[in-house]
């Protein structure tokens, strides 16, 4: 198997991984379980959304059937109002990832958020509590209104401004957290990081499939999931009183819906703009996981290719320790 310029370092948590990559509907919840099957593993998932309470149909999140197949861990732990990031999902990654190797299973990454992933393998850099600075943001958000914030990020911090669409709430809100407690430009300190430090060794399985089919699929899997109650899924978290600003409402499908519900889209033009920003979604995605070059390419259905270079990768750490008694499942997320 090839090894590329980080397999030289030596990992902080030698600890193999396995992560199971690709754009969104191409299949690698099937793909995970059928690794974790194979591989006597249970699934950390790193999707965004998916660690969500009550944000089910629109997540395609893993099926009550699929978790008995294979423990899934990260997932349908967090109310929609707690605040959720790739520093906090590192954290509960590492703890998962311990107890599972400690009881001698193998840990299947399975999502589609690749910064999640990047900041595990690789580290975020540090900026310290923020928790002031982001209540002081949040007020001038309600008195100003984000243009007015995206207008400050331009002058601050022009090059992050120029990645960003100026809708982009939460990732203008962090790196205007960045900026003000630092002192330094979010791109400044991501360029001296890198994302240089190699905490785990791990194996990156990326499914793929020809853009048409991937389309067609993605388009027939909206028509599934409207079928299977998502509209109602998204009038049951607003009559919740859950806000249509919060992140998770923000996410593809429940921020279309949500506007349907209201008055503000017709529902023809809802689904319309939901089947079009999933498709611009799944080819964001392909363009970051196709960018590393850690990552190794397969179609959806040739899982014995999967398992076979996950064994090869596997064998290069040798034998997983021995069973020991950890916290049980109910303890974690």
């Amino acid at each position: 198997m090839r090894k590329s310029a980080r397999d030289s370092a030596e990992p902080k948590f030698p600890i193999p991984l396995i992560a199971v990559v690709g754009p969104t509907g191409v299949g690698k919840t099937e793909a995970g379980i059928f690794l974790a099957r194979h591989l006597d593993g249970e699934i950390v998932n790193f999707d965004s959304v998916q660690v969500y309470r009550y944000f089910d149909i629109g997540t395609a999140k893993p099926t009550p059937e699929e978790r008995e197949e294979a423990p899934h861990h990260l997932v349908d732990f967090l109310e929609p109002d707690e605040e959720f990031n790739a520093a906090r999902f590192v954290e509960l990654a590492d703890r998962v990832i311990a107890e599972l190797h400690a009881r001698g299973k193998q840990p299947i990454l399975v999502g589609g958020t690749g910064l999640y992933l990047k900041a595990l393998l690789h580290g975020l850099f540090e900026v310290g509590d923020v928790s002031a600075i982001r209540r002081e943001l949040t007020q001038r958000l309600q008195r100003e209104g984000l243009p007015a914030l995206y207008e400050e990020l331009k002058r601050v911090d022009p090059e992050t401004a120029r990645r960003l669409p100026p809708t982009d709430r939460v990732r203008i809100l962090r790196a205007l957290e960045v900026f003000h407690a630092t002192g330094k430009p979010f791109s400044v300190l991501s360029r001296e990081h890198a994302f240089a430090e190699r905490r785990y060794p791990c194996l990156k399985i990326g499914l793929t499939l020809p853009r048409e089919e991937l389309y067609r699929r993605l388009d027939e899997r909206v028509d599934k999931m409207l079928q299977a109650g998502l509209l109602e899924e998204v009038k049951a978290l607003l009559d919740r009183g859950f806000s249509p600003e919060l992140k998770p409402m923000r996410a593809i499908g429940y921020r279309h819906l949500a506007a349907y519900l209201r008055g503000e889209l017709s529902l023809e033009e809802a689904v319309r703009q939901m089947k079009r920003d999933t498709r611009h979604y799944a080819k964001r995605q392909l363009t970051w996981f196709r960018a590393d070059p850690e990552v190794i390419w397969f179609r959806p259905e040739e899982k014995e290719k999967m398992l076979s270079a996950a064994r090869e990768f596997l064998a290069r750490f040798g034998p997983k320790p021995p069973p020991s008694r950890g916290p049980s499942a109910d303890d974690r997320p």
